[in-house]
């Protein structure tokens, strides 16, 4: 899990990368919640997804949003971040050049972003959207969705409460050529609290099933709660 700093454009940008063993690995870019409210590249859900994503040779980027530990910058109410999480997919290419996959995920703040990032960039095929705050933020922009990908959320999220989020992705499940899933998560509420592992079942399910089933690789050790985890 090497330390990284690669330039945004606020200045400099700190991650954790995952290289895969495999030369044209698919890659994929992890995005953490909402900066004030204490999101960084640490957080319980970002760093076991990071890991979900390694686990099934993918080469994994996850980072730190501009002015969040040591990135440079300010927040800068999600426009500044969508140009941080571009530069963070134009770096993990420039590592990859022959990746022949890539995806985003992102939880909550992240989520939204991704999805922007996602009709911004052709070439990403998947996606993984947890606790989309479609309460919050909008997100019209999806119109249409260019990718499959898969929606999870709490039934107990206050935060972004289940039903605020269904009218979004019924919408979407309309669409042709895509394929929207959506899995609820029994108990968890928006930070998945005693609940990640249960998310987490969910996210490596469907990464399966979109991968074929793909052979699990051994990844370096981890702590089986990971850092501490951040709201």
């Amino acid at each position: 899990m090497p330390e990284v700093i690669f330039t945004g454009p606020a200045g400099r940008l700190e991650g954790r990368f995952h290289p895969s063993k495999q030369r044209n690995a698919a890659i994929a870019v992890i995005l953490h919640p909402h900066p004030q409210f204490g999101g960084t590249m640490n957080n319980q859900i970002v760093y076991q997804m990071y890991y979900a994503f390694a686990e099934r040779g993918f080469s994994v980027l996850r980072f730190n949003f501009r002015g969040v530990g040591r990135s440079q910058g300010a927040f800068d109410h999600g426009s500044g971040e969508l140009s941080d999480a571009a530069a963070a997919l134009d770096w993990v290419q420039s590592i990859n050049p022959e990746a022949r996959a890539c995806w985003i995920a992102g939880v909550s703040f992240g989520s939204w972003i991704g999805m922007q990032l996602l009709m911004r960039r052709p070439e990403i095929e998947g996606f993984i959207s947890v606790a989309p705050p479609a309460n919050r933020f909008d997100f019209s922009f999806l119109a249409p969705c260019p990718s499959s990908g898969l929606f999870v959320h709490g039934d107990q999220d206050r935060v972004a409460p289940l039903k605020e989020v269904m009218g979004l992705i019924e919408k979407l499940k309309t669409q042709k050529g895509i394929v929207i899933e959506h899995a609820v998560v029994k108990g968890a509420n928006h930070f998945f609290e005693d609940c990640v592992e249960d998310l987490i079942g969910e996210v490596g399910a469907y990464l399966d099933r979109r991968l074929d089933n793909p052979v699990k690789r051994p990844t370096p050790t981890r702590a089986l709660k990971g850092p501490a985890a951040e709201a």
